[in-house]
């Protein structure tokens, strides 16, 4: 965060090492993410926000929108560019539990935690009933992978304190009907924009939410069933 020309890598603990796209971080939202920006319509929390550029983006569009970083220089960057955030973990007491109609996590960070279900599963609640967790996802053949790992600034493998390990996940767009299920949401379309995949989930529907549903379709009640003694 505080050395965005720095090259930096992300080495996972299957030997997989990734570039880190920093400068990009630092810069404006790029045109996937303003395609994102412009499919939401109410108010987003941006999860795992870094310098805040989607943020400020959906500031900028007229949305009411907070950033939520655990790196308080992160957060610092995004209230530079004018946007609303807040120092904290997902995991924790975020502002306005439930009441989000988006929640976004993108650049990678369905990572967070190393849980992906767990995170999804959190991002879940954090939304009213008809809101929306869109998530960015690798492309096919990554699967769900779990495991460790850590920012180098080469490009090579080697030993690292495990201090600096973190717990981090990657997710396949092959892999999101099974998290979506563990997560106990459901998939609500998969799209592509400039070459990166996403995935939006949205809540399951109540049974209360089903049987009024069936009654304005003109299904009739739902049946039910009583026992008397």
């Amino acid at each position: 965060m505080r050395e965005p020309l720095t090259p930096r890598w992300l080495v996972c603990s299957d030997g997989r090492i990734s570039p880190l796209p920093v400068s990009r971080w630092h810069g404006e939202a790029e045109d996937a993410l303003r395609v994102v920006v412009a499919r939401g319509t109410g108010p987003t929390l941006d999860v795992g926000c870094g310098p805040g550029r989607l943020t400020a983006a959906l500031t900028r569009a007229g949305r009411t929108a907070l950033g939520v970083d655990i790196c308080a220089h992160a957060v610092r960057l995004t209230r530079a560019r004018g946007a609303a955030a807040v120092h904290g973990c997902v995991f924790s007491a975020l502002p306005r539990e439930g009441w989000w109609t988006h929640v976004l996590l993108v650049d990678g960070n369905i990572g967070i935690g190393g849980d992906p279900a767990a995170l999804l599963r959190r991002c879940g609640g954090l939304v009213r009933a008809d809101g929306t967790v869109t998530v960015e996802v690798e492309p096919g053949g990554v699967g769900l992978w779990q495991g460790h790992a850590w920012v180098r600034s080469a490009p090579v493998p080697g030993p690292t304190p495990a201090a600096a390990r973190f717990r981090w996940a990657r997710v396949g767009v092959d892999a999101v009907a099974t998290l979506s299920r563990d997560a106990g949401l459901v998939v609500r379309e998969v799209f592509r924009q400039d070459g990166r995949w996403f995935a939006e989930f949205g809540r399951r529907p109540s049974r209360v939410a089903h049987r009024s549903a069936a009654q304005r379709l003109g299904a009739g009640p739902v049946e039910s069933r009583t026992t008397s003694r």
